[in-house]
């Protein structure tokens, strides 16, 4: 693997998201990934930069200079991690609007099953080397 860092663009107000955020950090054993919420300076640099619009409010991976976003995003950062994880990126063939369409049903609801902060997410002092 390279040493470019891919980039994960998350919903920093989400539990849920912020979950997903430590639970990716807590398998990262390669160092691959870094983060920053969507709603930073930061991260509206990075929408900007790779002309994506500015008010999405999913997942978003930036891979060297290709950005994926939705289901997509989450198979490619599932098989990044590898181990067993990395068989769910099989399921990349099934077509991104059905796909997407179920990853659209979870974020609709996400606040309301597994709430909402008040405040972006601040990581503790282990995962801060891991974000922008």
């Amino acid at each position: 693997m390279n040493s470019k860092k891919h980039i994960i663009l998350f919903d920093g107000e989400c539990n849920f998201c912020s979950f997903w955020v430590k639970y990716v950090v807590k398998r990262d054993a390669k160092d691959v990934f870094r983060f920053t919420s969507l709603q930073s300076e930061k991260g509206q640099e990075l929408l900007d930069k790779h002309k994506v619009n500015p008010v999405i409010d999913s997942i978003v991976l930036i891979e060297e200079d290709t950005v994926y976003i939705k289901s997509t995003a989450a198979f490619r950062i599932l098989k990044t991690l590898g181990g067993f994880r990395s068989v769910f990126y099989g399921l990349i063939v099934i077509p991104s609007f059905i796909r997407d369409f179920w990853y659209d049903l979870i974020a609709k609801y996400r606040y309301q099953w597994f709430g909402k902060n008040d405040c972006e997410f601040i990581p503790n002092s282990n995962m801060k080397n891991k974000f922008l």
